[in-house]
């Protein structure tokens, strides 16, 4: 049987007014919503794509969908620590085009893999895994993972001529 290693999400991200005089708006990602790939056509889009779900005293949240979280077996060793760690999360890596508002481009189990993005310049935000997406990556960790037999090295005896002993 062949396991699924895509699934569809879509990005929830939040837009705050900015107490700072430098910017204009703070921009977060708030959560994931499960199974959704694809935009809705009755809702408003603009022009990033990002289609706009509620808005109050100046507080907008967005929908941006279309993307996926796809597992890797190599990852695999990332995936179970981040499981394992007392706070386990989600990583959505987004990218800043002309504007300040961040456009998010991957979502990742790895923080391996979200590390890697942020040396290279990438904004990431954790956030909670939703617990269908949690059951899946478990199911998924628990058939391909296989951690290696922690083994001490046997040490040289250099009294019995091994060794650099200087002369």
């Amino acid at each position: 049987m062949e396991q699924q290693t895509s699934f569809p999400v879509s990005v929830i991200l939040e837009k705050r007014p900015s107490s700072s005089q430098w910017a204009d708006a703070y921009w977060t990602v708030i959560g994931l919503i499960v199974g959704e790939s694809e935009a809705d056509d009755n809702a408003t889009n603009n022009d990033s794509g990002m289609t706009l779900l509620h808005s109050q005293n100046d507080i907008e949240q967005y929908r941006y969908a279309g993307l996926s979280v796809t597992l890797y077996k190599d990852e695999c060793e990332s995936y179970y620590h981040n499981l394992m760690s007392p706070k386990p999360g989600c990583y959505v890596i987004t990218d800043k085009e002309d504007s300040e508002q961040p456009i998010p481009f991957k979502v990742s189990m790895s923080f391996d893999e979200a590390h890697s993005y942020q040396e290279g310049g990438k904004e990431i935000f954790a956030v909670d895994i939703p617990n269908e997406l949690y059951l899946w990556i478990e199911a998924y960790v628990l058939d391909n993972y296989f951690p290696e037999k922690k083994r001490k090295r046997k040490l040289n005896d250099w009294k019995k001529g091994g060794g650099n002993i200087r002369v």
